[in-house]
């Protein structure tokens, strides 16, 4: 890497809407909300606000389903709501980063409906096949919300392929009526002032030829087939398109959402040299306590190893020739506190801070997601009744009412620990009725412990999460080491400490992290051998780098000789 550029040194704060701050008494988040808390969001030291989708939608799956992507919401606010916020994010010295979904749309949307058409320019805006003479889909994809990945349209007697829900149908980007119309749209958006774009599944664009079908649906192995549609053969030539377009004229951060890829694919999309993307969204680490057979409903736990084994990977994958996007959590994957730390009143903050170091300090742009910074956790309180996540609702629906593959109380326990709605719940600002998010009843239930942990309070305590938040963001910062450093594990197959070292001309650090609620004495003075210095600590005081205290994380600048 020969110089640093802003991204790589920018931490990301991500904003869902809907849960962040309700400015009118609708029980729904907006855009005036946001625009009422940019101060607390300045305040961490965050560079980069990314929005969730704002864009006119039915909701069919909080507005990942657009129907305009050149208006706003009306639950979430007007155009000069937008506006307001977006000069109230640049006078803060701040930048905004959009949400794209242009894999798909709203089966609402004017392309689609003219679209149904087959005489209509419009009709191969999206991907309809005649499907079989007696009457089955064309091939056997699933959906990734459960179901067959197509849907008949009795109007044309046709069928359209829908990755996600049925109301989401897949454009066609072989299209290049298509490709121009996306490019248009963010140019559209760049023009107004925008700082950057957060791709949604942007990997899948490019469909395989033929759309073959999925051999593990047909082995009953999967119950998805978006891999199916992953790394197309001319997705890359699409991205470099949209780059030459688009991104190469704006001074921008883009990242990609993309599941299934390898690190050699991720270099593909954000190699310095390669003029697509800045950085993925890869979902590696994010899968190790998947359950062989139902996926994501799982209720097993983390096998250390396994994740210093997944992130070692790619931070020695991607050194020097791409770039890593960092994150923990956001809208689609629960707290993690309650997920890869402790989450009981003994050690959910200190465990929270732990897990905060381990990411901050490797090598690439943090994320961090609304509530992340408080510690938030898990909403164990929620029965069936109070979930909306389309994901959840169809998964429990497929597997114990009609499939009979996992009992209630089975599938219960793992929605409670998997469901994307643990990160939806609102945001926790206080300890008044609703915890300060909303007057009324929010559209999502409030997580009942916001008495006890939310914005109001953690801001007057010095020893908090949102407090080691701030330093770490800090600490980062003045640090180069910490963005073009190298990084080298230590101990690779102990299960309970996480240490690492990242090294470059002018500094070294050594980061540890305990993952256990145990008291543990390491050896990490004798593969040092060097004079050290505290540099941040979860702890008050410190016993030594060879002696650790239950979720213990600390690193030290290793003094050069």
């Amino acid at each position: 890497m020969s110089s640093i550029e802003w991204w790589q040194k920018a931490t990301v704060y991500q904003i869902y809407p809907r849960s962040f701050q309700d400015s009118n008494g609708d029980g729904i988040g907006d855009l005036p909300g946001i625009t009422q808390r940019l101060d607390y969001v300045k305040s961490l030291g965050v560079d980069v606000l990314w929005l969730n989708p704002i864009y006119e939608s039915p909701n069919d799956d909080n507005g990942y389903d657009i129907s305009n992507y050149r208006k706003i919401m009306p639950e979430f606010g007007t155009m000069d709501d937008f506006d307001k916020l977006l000069s109230g994010i640049h006078t803060r010295g701040m930048k905004l980063m959009m949400d794209l979904v242009v894999n798909h749309t709203s089966d609402e949307h004017p392309w689609f409906q003219q679209g149904i058409d087959p005489s209509s320019p419009y009709h191969n805006f999206y991907i309809w096949r005649k499907g079989e003479k007696d009457g089955t889909p064309p091939n056997n994809w699933r959906s990734e919300f459960h179901g067959p990945a197509w849907q008949f349209n009795t109007a044309n007697e046709e069928w359209y392929l829908h990755l996600f829900s049925q109301k989401q149908p897949d454009l066609n980007w072989d299209n290049p009526a298509v490709r121009a119309e996306v490019y248009d749209i963010m140019k559209w958006w760049c023009e107004k002032g925008i700082d950057g774009f957060r791709m949604d599944v942007i990997n899948l664009i490019s469909k395989p030829t033929g759309l073959p079908d999925d051999p593990l649906v047909a082995d009953g192995k999967s119950f998805s087939s978006l891999r199916m549609s992953a790394n197309g053969p001319h997705v890359h030539e699409y991205l470099r398109e949209m780059n030459r377009t688009v991104l190469s004229q704006y001074d921008l951060i883009t990242v990609g959402e993309t599941g299934d890829v390898t690190a050699e694919d991720a270099i593909k999309y954000t190699g310095f040299d390669r003029h697509e993307l800045e950085m993925v969204f890869q979902f590696e680490h994010m899968n190790l306590d998947n359950d062989p057979q139902f996926g994501k409903w799982s209720t097993r736990k983390l096998n250390l190893v396994d994740l210093k084994r997944s992130l070692s990977y790619w931070q020695e994958k991607l050194h020097g020739r791409a770039w890593n996007s960092l994150y923990w959590n956001n809208h689609d994957q629960p707290r993690v506190v309650s997920r890869f730390g402790n989450d009981t009143p003994q050690y959910r903050s200190v465990s929270a801070k732990m897990l905060a170091q381990t990411l901050h300090f490797l090598q690439g742009t943090p994320y961090i997601y609304q509530g992340e910074e408080l510690g938030m956790t898990n909403a164990r309180s929620m029965t069936l009744a109070d979930y909306k996540d389309l994901d959840t609702l169809n998964a429990y629906q497929e597997l114990v009412e009609e499939k009979k593959l996992i009992s209630s109380t089975e599938m219960m326990a793992a929605i409670q620990r998997r469901s994307r709605d643990n990160a939806r719940t609102p945001m926790q600002w206080d300890a008044t009725n609703n915890a300060g998010f909303s007057t009324v009843t929010p559209w999502l239930k409030v997580n009942g412990n916001y008495v006890d942990i939310n914005v109001h309070d953690e801001e007057t305590d010095p020893d908090s999460v949102l407090a080691y938040y701030k330093k770490l963001i800090s600490v980062r910062q003045g640090h180069d080491v910490f963005i073009d450093g190298s990084y080298q594990l230590l101990d690779p197959t102990d299960d309970k400490v996480y240490a690492y070292v990242r090294e470059n001309g002018s500094e070294k650090v050594l980061v540890i992290n305990n993952f256990s609620d145990e008291f543990l004495k390491r050896d990490f003075a004798s593969q040092i051998d060097k004079t050290v210095r505290l540099l941040i600590s979860n702890y008050a005081s410190d016993q030594g780098m060879d002696n650790l205290r239950p979720y213990e994380a600390k690193s030290y600048i290793v003094q050069k000789q």
